[in-house]
């Protein structure tokens, strides 16, 4: 075999064995299940880096009024509200969380109602697009305990 048709065959094993891990990763998460208005761009962004890293998702695209509902039914307190509510096994994600901060919520299954990155900072997934020119705000991925109360999870 010529070097050049070894180097695209290995590439080409390398692409499939990536395609492959990502689908194997896939089955291995919970499916995520987003609340979202239709017109949130910085929604659809995080959607595809959850994606990215692995997980289903089902997104619903409803109104202001009821993503709020739904925030609340999985408690979160307003406070700590940004532009997306989801589940995942039970637990509630708030906002922009990083997929590793969700794989170690799940890994670690705490007592808790779930994770919330309050408002939009920008850096975080789905924050992060070409938009921002590179900018990296810092923030904290928050527990949210079933009492409202908060402590930081991960620091970004």
């Amino acid at each position: 075999m010529h070097r050049r048709q070894f180097l695209q065959s290995t590439s080409l094993a390398l692409a499939l064995a990536s395609i492959g891990n990502v689908n194997a990763l896939a089955k291995n998460q919970p499916t995520v299940e987003v609340w979202k208005t239709a017109t949130c761009g910085c929604c659809h962004d995080w959607v595809a880096h959850l994606q990215a890293n692995g997980f289903s998702v089902v997104t619903h695209d409803v109104s202001q009024a009821a993503k709020d509902a739904q925030r609340a039914r999985v408690g979160i307190p307003e406070q700590l509200g940004s532009c997306h509510t989801a589940l995942v096994d039970g637990y509630a994600l708030e906002g922009h969380v990083p997929a590793s901060d969700v794989r170690r919520l799940l890994q670690e299954r705490p007592q808790a109602a779930g994770l919330s990155v309050p408002g939009m900072p920008i850096g975080s997934p789905g924050m992060d697009g070409p938009a921002y020119g590179g900018r990296k705000d810092a923030y904290a991925t928050l527990l949210v305990r079933r009492d409202g109360s908060t402590r930081v999870f991960q620091a970004h």
